[in-house]
């Protein structure tokens, strides 16, 4: 993944800057996430948000739908 700015994050989860913003502290502190350009405007999933992400998916496929 190439990252994604704060307010593409914003548009495509369907939340308002506030609460992104919440949400994005908490994945980065948790190590999810980071945001390694000089300016910090890109969000970035680290390996272990990769492997929460496909731990999450297998789980989940074990829910009846």
């Amino acid at each position: 993944m190439n990252g994604a700015k704060k307010s593409h994050i914003v548009y495509r989860a369907n939340l308002n800057f506030d609460v992104v913003k919440r949400y994005l502290k908490r994945l980065n502190a948790a190590g999810l996430i980071n945001f390694p350009s000089f300016n910090g405007r890109i969000f970035k999933t680290t390996s272990k948000g990769k492997e929460y992400i496909n731990q999450y998916e297998n789980l989940n496929a074990y829910i009846p739908r």
